[in-house]
């Protein structure tokens, strides 16, 4: 079994564009979210310590990357 180097520089190469990718759509999410609540949300977590908010938050990333995850996978 002969290893492309080719192959495997574009792959790495591709697996880290995807990646950076996904972490600007991820974090775009999470602004956009942050925008719709009447308060900023890292305020209300880390400041006064509410862990609804950052279960919310929680949620809301994990979600979304899924979604982010199933569509650059196709």
């Amino acid at each position: 079994m002969t290893v492309n180097v080719e192959q495997v520089l574009l792959n790495l190469v591709l697996a880290a564009v995807f990646s950076i990718l996904g972490f600007i759509l991820l974090f775009a999410g999470y602004r956009v979210l942050d925008a719709l609540t009447p308060e900023h949300m890292s305020n209300k977590i880390f400041g006064e310590g509410n862990i609804a908010v950052a279960v919310l938050a929680a949620g809301f990333v994990i979600g979304l990357a899924i979604i982010i995850a199933a569509s650059v996978q196709g």
